[in-house]
């Protein structure tokens, strides 16, 4: 079925047995004789004894070997929450950089990297919303609720041709809908953060609704041990967000769904000694509704409106002076996809979709008393982005089965906007301006995308792929790391599209009648126009100017082969995976010219993830991870003028930190109802209240104690360099110095349902 139910199966008649699965439910075997037209909907019963399977992806049975994507990934809420947890949330971005092909941005960092691509290659999006910054606590968690979240696709390769826009990956979350059912709490309560979610029926069999909500208080836990007479009362750092959900049936061919997220960071510091403070809120903002239409058997449409805001402010005062600094995106979304299944051997997606992008770069205020100085006019910058597309899946033979699509996509930045005209020595000599609605420049091109699967024999099977994408919005950066300091920027006169393609081949075979998956895929990737800052460019450089004249231009390069394998069956279930990967650039004005290792390039990566269900109330869980350690660009000689030390800087990131290596554990002991203890008797516990054993039956809760770093391993998270002794002395030396970010960390949570 498609994400929404939908399904069209076109067969010869004859006598039948259909097979509905979907993960955590029980299985539905239906037999059918086929004689005429029917129409079958089933509403899955939820699975009450937990499976076995390892829920890596949701597919039937040997789809890896049988599905002509490549790199595809689809990842159940329901295993991840009885792996490690970091400080007691579980994380679902953080089991995404457990894959093969995907790298972490490194320790307390939600932020990932997708086959040589940048953090903002990757396409992000909870219910078709556009998240632009998947963080909270400055990376140490995602805006991803797992109570709140029903499932979650991962392309790598082989993108499909309804997403587009970004070069590296999408990442597509769904919320769940809500119990049509029944009333339904869950939440969890752990050391630093606590959430809670409520689901159930506004109308049973016809409208139901989700709302689930999260926030950490390790500020107000903290407050009480910070003394009155520390400077630094009045600091700390907190998020919450909110997730809202409401569906409606209209009638068997109608459906509206409107869901919501909202989100906030809040990082305050003060120094009461120097009367200095720092405010800094950032979040997400976003909803959509959708509409789903059935205009026959063989037809499925759903048409959205979606709205995405990010919005950054950073605001610092010391005395009577103050100051503001602001950025963000927020886009305006309409969308329409058709799902059409004209017989067996044909699954046909067809759509457009069209934004209005508005972007806020950086802007800035300030003031002193009662004076207010000038710092330009507010900077706003505008676009329209728009794509239609068409795609079908085609079973051409049982052994061959081939993806093909096509994306046309085209973009356009628009009034009002004033080009300054600057002289070769960077002085502003004129201005162009450009009214509201008027065209500054446009792009556009064609995106094809292929894949195909050759079946050898049916546990074994070759796929080949390409894909080419344009990306029309950048993000720029001056960290190693996807903070919210980072400003999307369009394309402008001088910022042209990334293009990014992309070739993989891949061998994919099953084992002992499919327990074990195994695949091994190669690729190979090339990218134009990446974006960087000039060398010694500052943000706040683009204060009365056009932000691009800080920006310099370049290509790169990213090839590596990734190994996979899984267990999905038994007591012992798991996978582990290995990455070899080169990812390179060459900027003319950066490096001298000189070609380049990215700085998330990562040449051994690799993950290796173990659950034991000892029986239906406890399960062990471990993670073991290794990594190359980050490049980096270091000096490579010192000299004095005039007494003080100035570097000069080697080649850039030519120098590798430590390599990344770290172990978790995790205990999840989760009680088995009464009602279910005694059912080998088939009587209930003695101390059920009469009437009450719905509640015991439905009532459940568990404990995951899980400690993160088992041996304290001290991953580098930066260098610095500190001096000891002195000029005058003749023992003056410079010597660098490791800072890791963690140490090991023990954390309990309880989670309850009912």
């Amino acid at each position: 079925t498609n994400l929404f139910g939908f399904y069209s199966i076109t067969l010869k008649r004859g006598s039948y047995t259909l097979i509905f699965t979907s993960l955590g439910f029980q299985n539905k075997e239906v037999s059918v004789e086929l004689n005429k037209s029917i129409e079958l909907s089933f509403e899955m019963e939820q699975q009450v004894v937990q499976s076995k399977e390892v829920v890596i992806s949701a597919e039937q049975k040997n789809q890896n070997v049988n599905s002509a994507q490549m790199g595809n990934v689809s990842i159940s809420m329901d295993r991840i929450k009885t792996l490690p947890a970091f400080l007691g949330e579980v994380d679902l971005l953080k089991t995404i950089q457990l894959m093969p092909g995907v790298k972490s941005a490194g320790d307390g960092n939600t932020g990932f990297y997708v086959r040589g691509g940048g953090p903002d290659q990757n396409l992000i999006l909870l219910d078709d919303a556009v998240i632009y910054n998947p963080s909270h606590l400055l990376g140490f968690f995602s805006v991803f609720n797992g109570d709140a979240v029903s499932a979650i696709e991962l392309y790598k390769g082989g993108m499909p041709a309804q997403y587009g826009g970004r070069l590296a990956s999408v990442l597509d979350v769904s919320m769940k809908e809500g119990n049509s059912k029944r009333m339904q709490v869950d939440g969890g309560i752990g050391l630093i953060s606590s959430r809670i979610t409520v689901q159930g029926p506004l109308k049973k069999d016809t409208a139901s609704f989700i709302l689930s909500a999260r926030r950490t208080y390790a500020d107000v836990v903290a407050t009480p041990f910070i003394p009155e007479s520390s400077p630094f009362k009045g600091s700390g750092i907190f998020f919450y967000d909110l997730n809202a959900k409401l569906n409606y049936r209209i009638t068997q061919k109608d459906r509206l769904f409107l869901s919501g997220y909202f989100g906030r960071d809040k990082f305050s510091f003060s120094d009461k000694e120097a009367d200095f403070k720092v405010q800094m809120p950032w979040g997400n903002t976003t909803s959509a509704l959708r509409w789903n239409h059935i205009f026959n058997k063989r037809l499925f449409m759903n048409t959205s409106l979606i709205f995405s805001d990010f919005q950054f402010e950073f605001g610092g005062s010391q005395s009577d002076f103050e100051f503001k600094l602001f950025s963000g995106i927020r886009d305006y979304n309409a969308k329409v996809d058709f799902n059409f299944y004209p017989d067996i051997r044909h699954q046909i997606r067809f759509g457009a979709n069209y934004i209005f992008h508005r972007f806020t770069p950086y802007n800035a205020s300030a003031s002193q008393g009662e004076v207010v100085f000038d710092t330009g006019k507010l900077t706003r910058l505008y676009a329209h982005e728009a794509a239609g597309y068409l795609s079908d899946d085609w079973d051409i033979t049982d052994w061959l089965k081939i993806h093909a699509g096509i994306r046309m996509s085209a973009f356009r930045q628009v009034g009002p906007f004033d080009r300054f005209q600057k002289n070769p020595l960077g002085q502003i000599t004129d201005t162009i301006s450009y009214s509201t609605g008027e065209s500054v420049v446009q792009y556009g091109g064609l995106e094809p995308r292929f894949s195909m699967r050759v079946a050898i024999n049916p546990q074994t099977s070759l796929k080949a792929s390409y894909t080419r994408n344009l990306q029309y919005i950048h993000m720029v950066s001056l960290s190693a790391v996807s903070l919210p300091t980072d400003v999307w920027v369009p394309c402008s006169e001088l910022v042209k599209p990334q293009i990014g393609q992309q070739y993989a081949l891949g061998i994919f075979r099953n084992f002992a009648d499919d327990v074990f998956e195994t695949s091994v895929e190669f690729y190979y990737k090339t990218m134009e126009n990446q974006v960087e800052y000039k060398e010694g460019a500052l943000p706040e450089d683009n204060l009365n100017d056009n932000a691009d004249y800080n920006y310099t231009f370049g290509s790169g390069r990213s090839y590596g082969a990734e190994l996979f394998i899984k267990k999905r069956f038994g007591d012992f279930t798991g996978w582990a995976g290995y990455t070899l990967s080169y990812t390179n650039r060459t900027f003319p004005g950066l490096n001298n010219g000189k070609t380049f290792y990215a700085r998330y390039d990562r040449r051994h990566d690799g993950s290796l993830v173990l659950t034991y269900d000892v029986n239906k109330e406890w399960i062990f869980s471990t993670v073991f991870v290794y990594g190359t350690g980050n490049a980096i660009t270091l000096p490579r000689s010192r000299y004095f003028i005039e007494g003080q030390i100035v570097n000069a800087y080697g080649d850039r990131n030519a120098i590798r930190m430590a390599p990344y290596h770290r172990l978790d554990i995790s205990v999840t002991w989760k009680p088995v109802p009464k009602r279910e203890k005694n059912k080998k008797t088939e009587k209930l516990a003695d101390d059920v209240p009469e009437g009450n054993d719905k509640w015991y039956q439905r009532g459940h809760s568990s404990w995951n104690f899980s400690i993160f770093n088992v041996y304290s391993r001290q991953n580098p998270f930066f260098l610095y360099f500190d001096q000891e002794g002195s000029l005058n002395g003749g023992d003056l030396r410079v010597v660098a110095k490791q800072v890791a970010l963690f140490p090991i960390l023990p954390s309990l949570t309880y989670n309850f349902s009912f």
